[in-house]
């Protein structure tokens, strides 16, 4: 069965969290509030990205990829090309890729296919990791650059050492502390 990801987002007014949850939910608290008091910022809760507010009539922001439907047309194989998800681009390669492409089972596009989803799962942790280093910093940068100690904050996320970063967001404000703790719970190796 499918699943879907509502997306979600977190408001701050000044550096507290006056709300949570899907957009349209945080839409209907920011509505009730009085926003004139001070400097509010919308964020995202899967990227950590500045969003604007309010935003315009009928706006959803982009569902993430359903990967169940993904993993069922892998399930069933088919003879000829996928008939949902294909995507046409150009690819550009040396002849000896092309040579070994062709000699590969299923040709050139079966080949690639597989090559990228290797890659994709043998980096995934990576991957992850540093998404969630871009996610904080997009926060940390629009919320916190002019809280003490960003700069060496910034430094300790990327260098990947959780005690310093733990340590020099310390005395921020709790709301700021807990939601960027919460957006970089996967940036630091195990």
């Amino acid at each position: 069965m499918p699943t879907q990801h509502m997306p979600l987002c977190t408001a701050f007014l000044r550096h507290q969290r006056v709300a949570a949850g899907a957009y349209s939910a945080v839409a209907e608290t920011l509505a009730g509030l009085d926003l004139t008091a001070g400097t509010f910022l919308v964020f995202d809760d899967a990227t950590g990205a500045q969003v604007d507010y309010p935003w315009p009539g009928g706006y959803a922001p982009e569902q993430p990829a359903d990967t169940s439907l993904d993993e069922e047309l892998r399930a069933a194989p088919t003879v000829g090309r996928p008939k949902l998800g294909v995507v046409a681009r150009e690819v550009t390669l040396l002849p000896r890729h092309w040579e070994w492409l062709g000699q590969q089972p299923g040709g050139a596009s079966a080949a690639l296919r597989r090559l990228v989803d290797e890659a994709r799962n043998a980096s995934a942790g990576r991957d992850q990791a540093r998404q969630a280093k871009e996610a904080s910093y997009r926060f940390m940068s629009a919320i916190g650059g002019d809280l003490p100690g960003f700069e060496d904050a910034s430094r300790a996320l990327f260098a990947e050492d959780a005690a310093a970063f733990a340590s020099k967001i310390g005395h921020w404000p709790k709301d700021v502390q807990t939601y960027l703790a919460w957006l970089s719970r996967n940036a630091f190796p195990v």
